[in-house]
């Protein structure tokens, strides 16, 4: 699991200032790296605001849509101020969770830092917009509709369990998704290194799990997509 640990590349101390220390880890320097690529994207998909659309144009015009789409279905077609954000945060997931499956690349999304950071934040922030929007009215969501008096205080607090543990089930699965996937790949890889290694006879036979290994990075390539897309729909409902 050395692959998932958070190292200082870089570091500086400011004796004036005590313990003060200044530290650029692995975890900084990609989501640098990943708002770099995200920005490129952008610069490029611009394509010098010509009229006929280049292929990267169409492609970050998908993406866009596709997210509108799901902001409008799932907030409601005068929310669309939520966009920019959901749009963005979508982007950081997809493109963290793309550039870990470079091999020796450094996953972001499989830091639990990160991830529950994104989720815990972004439950306060919906909990204390909807207090602003609706006041004590928020309250009456966790009361189905209906439901005996009797039961209310058991439901009531049922709901809220379950309220307050969407802030970190939305990033425990995401962090888990990450991990569990990029670890089964490195311990199929040290297997098919050694059996690659053996001998001529093993490496031509070792081709066929070579094959599903291959189906697997793909699958993990498709994760990736779902599991953005997936954070991005949570958020939105």
């Amino acid at each position: 699991l050395d692959q998932f640990e958070t190292i200082s590349l870089f570091s500086l101390a400011a004796p004036i200032l005590g313990n003060f220390n200044i530290a650029l880890t692995n975890l900084g320097f990609y989501c640098f790296l990943v708002f770099v690529i995200i920005f490129g994207f952008h610069v490029i998909s611009n394509n010098n605001l010509a009229l006929v659309p280049s292929h990267y144009s169409i492609a970050l015009e998908s993406f866009f849509a596709s997210i509108a789409n799901m902001v409008r279905s799932q907030i409601g077609e005068n929310k669309e101020i939520y966009l920019p954000f959901v749009y963005s945060l979508f982007l950081f997931i997809l493109v963290s969770n793309l550039v870990s499956n470079v091999p020796y690349n450094f996953a972001v999304t499989s830091s639990a830092i990160v991830c529950l950071g994104l989720s815990v934040t972004i439950f306060l922030s919906v909990t204390i917009l909807a207090l602003t929007k609706h006041g004590i009215k928020f309250f009456s969501f966790f009361v189905p509709s209906g439901c005996p008096l009797a039961l209310v205080p058991l439901l009531v607090l049922i709901e809220l369990i379950s309220y307050f543990a969407r802030s970190v089930s939305l990033g425990l699965r995401l962090f888990a998704n990450i991990v569990a996937g990029h670890t089964l790949l490195a311990i199929l890889s040290s297997f098919l290194i050694k059996l690659f290694s053996t001998s001529i006879l093993v490496f031509f036979v070792t081709l066929i799990p070579f094959a599903l290994f291959t189906a697997i990075i793909g699958l993990e390539i498709a994760v990736s997509f779902i599991q953005a897309f997936v954070f991005s729909l949570l958020v939105c409902s």
